[in-house]
């Protein structure tokens, strides 16, 4: 499906990420990870980057993606739009999804990789699912948590959801973990790891990272879902 449609929020997560909500066009139907291609006139040429849904599908009145502002030319060009303004829309797409078809899943996201993750708990926390979901959830210093508030709540609403934050240069202040995904972390904070399907997202060397680690930890290829999301 494909659509042009207004901006109707532009909401400041950290001080270097913004999420942008449009209305949601009558059969816009995506699951809780999928993807959409967004199209904008960057210096007189139209460019089209793809974008994880940070909304949920049980969110009826509006879609949202989230961007990391990188100081790149698309990147300033959404950076620079205002509630109004259009941008053209085409999806979904992507097989990182999860609707409740499995008892147990672990989510590993690095960075603006919240995005996906973003929409399957809510999705999952909005439908009061069984589903057990223990989310790890990796960034430099706490200025880089974002959905932190949002997370928290769906924890605070849900028992079948943990969230795990760890950050690689905390402050002093910061109670958390305090290194890189590991394979120690899940050891500790996924007892039951061995029952789970894996979903990973974020950059390209973090997803591949743990790829290579959950392999070691002897998980099979076919329990692991993964998104790589390349910065512009």
């Amino acid at each position: 499906m494909k659509f042009e449609k207004k901006m109707i929020d532009i909401i400041k997560r950290t001080y270097d990420v913004k999420s942008f909500r449009f209305h949601r066009p009558e059969g816009f139907d995506y699951k809780p990870g999928q993807y959409i291609l967004v199209s904008l006139t960057v210096e007189g040429n139209v460019m089209t980057k793809a974008f994880s849904l940070s909304s949920s599908p049980t969110e009826k009145d509006h879609i949202e993606f989230t961007k990391k502002l990188t100081g790149h030319p698309f990147s300033n060009a959404l950076d620079n739009m205002k509630i109004g303004d259009n941008a053209v829309i085409s999806g979904p797409f992507g097989k990182m999804t999860f609707e409740g078809e499995y008892v147990k899943i672990a989510l590993l996201s690095g960075g603006i990789g919240i995005t996906p993750m973003i929409s399957i708990c809510k999705y999952c926390t909005d439908l009061h699912l069984d589903a057990d979901i223990v989310l790890i959830y990796s960034n430099k210093t706490e200025n880089d948590l974002a959905f932190m508030k949002e997370l928290d709540e769906m924890m605070h609403n849900s028992n079948n959801l943990k969230i795990v934050y760890t950050l690689t240069r905390a402050s002093e202040s910061w109670t958390g973990c305090r290194e890189r995904i590991s394979e120690n972390m899940i050891v500790s904070e996924i007892p039951d790891y061995m029952e789970r399907r894996f979903y990973i997202c974020g950059a390209p060397d973090m997803v591949k990272s743990m790829e290579e680690m959950l392999t070691a930890m002897k998980i099979p290829k076919d329990m692991v879902k993964k998104e790589a999301l390349s910065g512009y």
